[in-house]
């Protein structure tokens, strides 16, 4: 799987490199309140872009949540249903979502317990297009 260069693009006088963007999307998913860590992985699981807190575990949590979405993907063309957009994780202390973004990387957000999903599922449908459009 092959991502496009890290080439510079100029905005508005400024240059931006690929990593500058995907963070300054990640940066608009953390404004929201009830947002704890973002990230962009590879369908793989190898970290893209982190904004998580805890770099100790990122690694190894990423690529679990990725194998978790491939396997749910895997499951439903299993049944012939469609490969789900989102696949949310649920506890009592929060909840961890992974949205595909384009072929090859995912969106993953960990949220706050007790919140309304509906900020969070239309802020990263627009951020995982974005992403795929610039991967």
């Amino acid at each position: 799987m092959k991502f496009k260069v890290d080439v510079n693009i100029k905005k508005g006088g400024l240059i931006m490199t690929l990593r500058e963007r995907l963070e300054t999307l990640l940066d608009g998913i953390k404004n929201i309140e009830s947002v704890e860590e973002s990230a962009i992985a590879s369908r793989t699981g190898l970290i893209i872009c982190s904004k998580c807190k805890k770099e100790y575990y990122a690694e190894i949590v990423i690529a679990m949540l990725a194998v978790l979405h491939k396997s749910a993907e895997t499951a439903l063309a299993g049944i012939g249903k469609e490969i789900p957009n989102r696949v949310i994780v649920e506890s009592n202390k929060g909840r961890i979502i992974t949205a595909g973004a384009g072929e090859k990387a995912l969106l993953i957000v960990i949220i706050k317990p007790n919140v309304s999903l509906l900020s969070v599922l239309n802020e990263m449908e627009k951020t995982s297009e974005k992403i795929k459009d610039i991967l």
